[in-house]
């Protein structure tokens, strides 16, 4: 009899080591969400849309998205400054699957995404905001 508790209590601790180690697979979009912060100050087209108005002074423009990619001037002698921000995000998952101790499967996903912002401010000669444009892009 107590040969038998003990096979019996192996059997049971490796149905439980399998089941746990079942259970704790996820695709790569699944990863992605859980390890995604999109929380911060990262540069967003809505940052842009709430924060960014016309005759805001440059500093308040630093102090908003940070210093610019490019500052370049107009025919006029104007400021122009661009921001151009490219993000990559790739997530890859591997899972090993079984119902049984023999024989795992093994499956994988991946998955790569690009995005880009680019937002143009154009400044007056008394270095206040006159105009502003941005473009982004999710690929």
């Amino acid at each position: 009899m107590f040969y038998f508790s003990k096979k019996l209590y192996s059997c049971t601790t490796i149905f439980m080591v399998m089941f746990v180690l079942n259970s704790g697979c996820m695709t790569a979009s699944e990863h992605r969400a859980d390890i995604r912060d999109d929380t911060g100050d990262r540069v967003t087209v809505g940052k842009v849309q709430r924060e960014v108005k016309v005759g805001m002074s440059s500093s308040s423009i630093v102090e908003i998205l940070g210093s610019p990619n490019v500052v370049t001037t107009d025919d006029k002698r104007r400021e122009v400054w661009v921001y151009d921000k490219i993000s990559t995000e790739r997530v890859a998952s591997s899972s090993a699957n079984s119902l049984f101790v023999w024989g795992p499967n093994y499956t994988g996903a991946a998955s790569s995404s690009q995005r880009t912002l680019t937002i143009i401010i154009k400044f007056d000669e008394s270095s206040l905001v006159r105009d502003f444009a941005y473009h982004t892009s999710r690929f």
